[in-house]
């Protein structure tokens, strides 16, 4: 069976899945999807296997392996007075956006709509309609947010609830301390909430992002992951920190929705941040590989007349087209038609994101370069 594109009718589906489900289907290079090319590291591995004759194959804890509660909450007392009634383990980062946003539909009085910096991760975007919330999106100009602009649009659409990353999907760069200051204390001026999701925190290319964790509590909740930290998206473990006011109901909630995250997974995800120093050291290579896929294809993407947004981390470029190119979509779907490399279409973040689109960096290098070689052939047919 061959591909026939549909170059009239967008997919209904999210772009991300469509376009990386064309190369799982049809074959070539998948640049679309998040999904880390690496693989985890070999310790993990290793504890895994030595784990899987051993009884953790039953539910889990509610709230989290005990193991894994403790390291978290040691971890993060570096940075803030957090204990293990803080931390609530649950089934990836996007369990737990799904969760807040249930336990704050049920605390906030009324309509209310939800707000993103601009591009926007999909989670942000579609979530607030399935629990009848509107979504507003924020345009930033290169990552400049005009605060007053941001505090005329919370009052004007009753903004309760924030969706914050940094360094972020799909664009990469990062907020800075001041940025946070300012959005905190809007949150304490107009009553609303943050949802700070840190699953990129430590793939940074060079310089450690700045998070306000000292903030986390009644306004402010923080989600993490350990999916793309350590290339295990297909496993499912991730975790919140909040205030225990919050907690005793969201735990409530959870019992009856998540329940738990896989037992397997938590034992051997805990066993091995305590041996190997938080993953350090895995960190730091997966770091170095993104930096160099960075430079090796923004650098290429850039002599080709692509505009690089400023990336400071994550998994992904952010690319908007060279001036012959008008149409993201079309740009994408000829792509994968005739050289079978799937990106995704700018449009699928933002109304603004039409000559825009997305690069996933996170695979092997040699997956990279044969993009660029099947880019460059691409490119100098001018289709």
């Amino acid at each position: 069976m061959s591909f026939q594109p549909d170059y009239v009718n967008r997919p209904t589906e999210s772009l991300i899945c469509y376009f990386g489900s064309l190369a799982k289907k049809y074959g070539g290079i998948n640049l679309a999807q998040g999904i880390p090319g690496f693989q985890p590291p070999k310790e993990l591995l290793d504890i895994l296997s030595s784990l899987v004759y051993e009884d953790y194959h039953q539910y889990a804890p509610g709230h989290g392996n005990q193991k894994l509660l403790t390291l978290l909450a040691k971890h993060y007392q570096q940075y803030l007075p957090v204990s293990e009634e803080n931390i609530l383990i649950v089934q990836g980062a996007t369990e737990a956006g799904s969760l807040l946003f249930t336990y704050l539909r049920s605390i906030i009085d009324g309509k209310f709509s939800a707000l993103a910096l601009d591009p926007v991760y999909e989670t942000f975007s579609h979530l607030p309609a399935i629990y009848n919330a509107n979504f507003v999106p924020f345009y930033t100009n290169n990552n400049t947010i005009d605060f007053s602009l941001l505090e005329e649009t919370i009052i004007e659409n009753r903004v309760k609830v924030i969706f914050l990353n940094s360094p972020g999907n799909p664009l990469g760069s990062l907020l800075s301390k001041e940025d946070y200051l300012q959005f905190i204390a809007l949150s304490k001026k107009h009553e609303f909430y943050i949802i700070l999701d840190a699953v990129y925190k430590e793939l940074y290319f060079e310089s450690e992002p700045y998070l306000p964790l000292d903030s986390i509590g009644e306004r402010m909740f923080y989600v993490n992951s350990f999916s793309k930290m350590l290339s295990v998206t297909g496993w499912r473990v991730g975790y919140f920190i909040t205030s225990t006011s919050h907690m005793q109901k969201i735990n409530q909630i959870h019992d009856y929705t998540g329940l738990c995250a896989p037992a397997l997974f938590q034992e051997a995800i805990a066993q091995y941040l305590i041996n190997y120093d938080f993953g350090k050291d895995y960190l730091n290579s997966i770091r170095h590989k993104l930096h160099a896929n960075y430079t090796l294809l923004s650098q290429y993407l850039i002599s080709k007349g692509f505009k690089i947004s400023d990336i400071k981390g994550g998994y992904f470029i952010w690319a908007e087209l060279p001036k012959r190119y008008i149409d993201g979509y079309d740009f994408s779907l000829k792509l994968y038609e005739y050289q079978q490399v799937a990106i995704v279409p700018g449009e699928h973040f933002t109304d603004h994101g039409n000559r825009y689109v997305r690069f996933n960096i996170a695979r092997k290098e040699h997956e990279i370069k044969e993009a660029i070689d099947r880019l460059e052939i691409f490119l100098n047919q001018n289709i």
